[in-house]
């Protein structure tokens, strides 16, 4: 602090300092949205045209033509339709999962050092995927809805996060006068607990619904249903239609065959289709981090006080 207050007394060189602060800001600033920016430019940009590369921040051909290809696809709404009741889902029953578990996990009652051990070993020794298929196989989660959440309802490092958070930012005072006032358990953990816990409810919801918006692996590995693909699933297999196809001009252009019919049957799968289907996923994650952004850094700070 004294160090701090006397670079402010000095004049001069706190404002070198603020310059290189501000220099050192903007430069994180334009590495991060330099991405999203060359997307955004090739989503805007005609399909054929983004083939020839070279798009940087703005579009060289601008079109609307992919967004409205994207959107008039009836099987995107259906997958956009399947993942956000799977956000949803998983994000508002995970929550309770994981902070009931911390919770009693706080309360040092008999036998909760080796509920830690049974909890911590799944998350450094895992069977794989053939073990797990066969366990959804025989307990009919194939092809079925539900594999999106009872498997994402629990996860001991949010537990352990969570009952961090806990243990170093509610005091211990509180819960022992509720508790002498003849409270319930389940009155003590949703009056109390829960409304005490905002940042790192913020920031578990957080972490729970990027993994789950982004994932496409499951959808990859046990479902089949056209129906339930999530919209992950979909713009991973544009992505792979894409490869392919670029694969095939570069075929022909190698051994001179027709390279532009190819380029016409690329309308709907271009890189640039490619990239507003990233646009459209990105969105909703994009105007939800806002909301929640100022509990962030608090509840990720105190949780991660001990582990």
């Amino acid at each position: 602090m004294f160090k701090l207050n006397r670079l402010r007394n000095e004049g001069p060189a706190y404002a070198v300092f603020k310059v290189f602060n501000a220099l050192i800001m903007i430069l994180i600033i334009v590495i991060t949205l330099f991405p999203y920016l060359n997307v955004l430019a090739k989503a805007l940009n005609d399909g054929q045209d983004t083939m020839r590369g070279g798009i940087t921040l703005w579009p060289r051909v601008p079109t609307f033509e992919n967004f409205r290809i994207l959107l008039s696809d009836p099987a995107i709404y259906k997958a956009l339709f399947v993942t956000i009741a799977r956000v949803v889902l998983v994000t508002l029953l995970g929550i309770m999962v994981q902070f009931m578990t911390a919770y009693a996990l706080t309360r040092k009652l008999k036998g909760t050092a080796v509920f830690n051990v049974i909890f911590l070993i799944p998350m450094f020794i895992s069977g794989g995927i053939i073990p797990l298929y066969m366990l959804y196989s025989k307990i009919g989660l194939l092809d079925n809805f539900w594999v999106y959440i009872w498997p994402g309802l629990f996860t001991f490092y949010n537990v352990i996060v969570i009952r961090s958070y806990i243990e170093t930012s509610i005091s211990e005072s509180i819960i022992e006068a509720a508790q002498i006032d003849g409270i319930s358990e389940m009155k003590l953990f949703f009056s109390i607990i829960l409304p005490l816990s905002k940042p790192i409810l913020a920031t578990v919801a957080l972490w729970i619904m990027v993994n789950n918006w982004n994932d496409w692996t499951t959808t990859l590995y046990f479902i089949e249903k056209a129906d339930l693909h999530t919209l992950q699933y979909k713009l991973m297999q544009a992505v792979k239609e894409t490869e392919r196809m670029t694969a095939l001009i570069q075929e022909a252009i190698e051994s001179g065959g027709d390279v532009e019919g190819l380029m016409k049957s690329l309308k709907v799968t271009t890189e640039s289709m490619t990239s507003a289907q990233i646009i459209v996923v990105t969105i909703p994650i994009i105007m939800v981090y806002p909301f929640i952004q100022k509990y962030f850094t608090e509840g990720i700070t105190l949780g991660a006080v001990k582990g």
